[in-house]
This record gives structure tokens, C-alpha cells and sequence, in this order.
């Protein structure tokens, strides 16, 4: 019996990588579990990898309520501009891969006495990258998946968070380990992250144009 159908395993190979791309992008969130890993140590800030499965509920169930309400034609459109989203973010994180910027813009005002996932979850739930990613890029992967096949839409999620949180647990533990490793390993997850960004950013335009010039 096979365990992952056809239809569903490039649902799972997106959600991987988007999750992989979500976890490893310089962000708000990421400086925040970066601060506290190298503040606390890593086996503290461990726990904060659980914080998006918090507050992510509410931000997702708020997109998917708007995009299944919205037409065919728009969910397309969205497509197209959620593929330019990711290839602003592919640039984004490359000019600070060549920057050697580990830790992004504005991560000495992220709050220093956050020691709990809930707090990790309310500097998730503030940012707007979450509302920018889900409405943009995976929310309509994920609702042209379950309008195919509810199972496409849930594997889609689970890998996307599944890979989220293994990635971040990653990265928490490499900066605990800096002393040791620098920031070498970090540099080549990051150029790796940008890669797929790229890649996928080009495909979802292209499959925008497509759907939309082949409409009925």
C-alpha cells in the first residue's frame, strides 16, 4: 500500500520546502529565538519552536476564510503575485546571505525577557510575515489542495509544520553551538533556503500565467 498518492506528494514537497524556507528566513520571529538561544542557552529556547503552531491557528484560519470566498480567477491572481512575494524574499535573503547578516535588521528591540512559548507566539502572531506568507503563497497551495483532495490540504500542512518546526529546532541548536561551529553551517541553510525560494517564487508565477491564460 502506498502511503503517499501521486496527487498528494507535490503537496508534500512544497509544504517541506516552504516550511524549510519559513523556519531558516531572517524574520522577527527567528531573531527572537536566536537572541534567547544565545542569551539562554539552547536547551530553553528549545520549547519556543511549538509557538507557531499557537499562534498560526488564528492567522490561518482568518486567510483560508477569506481566499474560499474569493473567485477562481483571483485565487490565480493571488498566485502570480504570491510567486513575485517569494522571489522579493529570494532577493531579500540573498543580498543578506552576501551581507553575512545572520541575524536580521531590528533584532536588538525584540523583546529580552520573553522566556516562554507563549511569548515566542505573541511575537509570532505580531508579525506580519505569517499574514504575508499564508495569503500570498501557501494558503492557496493549501486550498487548491483540499479542493482537490482534503487529504492533499492536510498533508500539505503537516509537512509545512513539521519541517517549521524541525528547522527552527536546527537552528536553535547550531547557535547554541556557535562557539564551536561559527556561522558557517547557518550561511549554507540560508543559501539553500534562498535557492528554493527562488525556484518555487518562478514556478507559482508561471503556473499563475498558465491557469490564467487557460481559464474557462
Amino acid at each position: 500500500m502506498r502511503i503517499i498518492s501521486g496527487n498528494m506528494l507535490p503537496y508534500v514537497i512544497q509544504g517541506i520546502v516552504y516550511g524549510f524556507a519559513a523556519a531558516t528566513q531572517p524574520g522577527p520571529f527567528q531573531a527572537y529565538l536566536i537572541l534567547q538561544t544565545l542569551k539562554q542557552g539552547w536547551r530553553k529556547t528549545l520549547p519556543m519552536v511549538l509557538a507557531p503552531l499557537l499562534s498560526d491557528g488564528p492567522i490561518l484560519a482568518l486567510v483560508l476564510l477569506v481566499l474560499a470566498t474569493v473567485p477562481g480567477w483571483l485565487v490565480q491572481i493571488l498566485e502570480i503575485a504570491g510567486g513575485m512575494f517569494v522571489i522579493y524574499l529570494a532577493l531579500q535573503a540573498w543580498r543578506s546571505w552576501r551581507s553575512h547578516d545572520s541575524i536580521p535588521d531590528g533584532a536588538a528591540t525584540m523583546p529580552s525577557s520573553g522566556r516562554t512559548v507563549f511569548q515566542a507566539a505573541l511575537v509570532n502572531l505580531l508579525n506580519p510575515s505569517p499574514y504575508l506568507f499564508w495569503s500570498l503563497v501557501t494558503g492557496p497551495i493549501l486550498l487548491t489542495g483540499w479542493r482537490q483532495a482534503p487529504v492533499n490540504g492536510i498533508s500539505m500542512l503537516a509537512a509545512f509544520y513539521l519541517t517549521m518546526v524541525a528547522a527552527c529546532a536546527a537552528v536553535i541548536l547550531l547557535f547554541g553551538m556557535t562557539r564551536r561551529l561559527g556561522f558557517g553551517t547557518t550561511r549554507i541553510m540560508q543559501l539553500l533556503s534562498t535557492l528554493a525560494l527562488a525556484t518555487f517564487g518562478l514556478y507559482h508565477i508561471g503556473a499563475g500565467i498558465w491557469a490564467w491564460c487557460n481559464r474557462t
